[in-house]
């Protein structure tokens, strides 16, 4: 199950610890994500209502940045590498927002192999490729391999021949 974000709380909907300079937010309700909050040095001072209002306050702004965010997804031209290896991490990382890739069966035992430039990345190394947007959503098109350059219209709708 995938938890659910944070959200504003009473001092009874949550148990907060602490841990060094971090107030450890904890929801009662299974299925939310804990929140450990850099406090700092003040930590020491604060009552736990003090830390739900940081809390909350926190929360509040997140809750605003997203409503108020506009993202504009940088897609690299064609022939221009998409992807660079990231020596710290031992792996692939990419560029941009918007990768085109083509869908191989190149490894092991015929398993998915992922081609970006030409580049060919195993499921594991894509799948950490992948990782490093943790959070965000994707969504993926399927198209021919030979016009994976061109921005194709896309048509919501329940498919018309699906076999049970």
């Amino acid at each position: 199950m995938r938890l659910k974000k944070p959200r504003i709380a009473t001092i009874d909907e949550v148990i907060i610890s602490r841990e060094g300079e971090y107030a450890i937010i904890e929801f009662r309700e299974p299925g939310i994500s804990t929140m450990n909050l850099k406090l700092g040095p003040k930590l020491d001072k604060m009552t736990d209502k003090q830390i739900l209002a940081s809390f909350n306050q926190t929360v509040r702004s997140m809750e605003e940045m997203r409503r108020t965010y506009v993202h504009m997804p940088v897609e690299i031209p064609p022939g221009k590498p998409q992807v660079k290896y990231f020596e710290g991490g031992d792996q692939w990382v990419p560029r941009g927002d918007v990768l085109r890739c083509i869908v191989d069966d190149g490894g092991p035992d015929c398993e998915a192999t992922i081609w970006i430039d030409d580049r060919e990345l195993s499921l594991r190394e894509f799948g950490r490729l992948l990782l490093t947007r943790a959070g965000w959503g994707m969504r993926m098109v399927f198209i021919p391999e030979d016009e994976i350059e061109k921005v194709h219209p896309i048509e919501i709708r329940e498919p018309e021949n699906e076999s049970d």
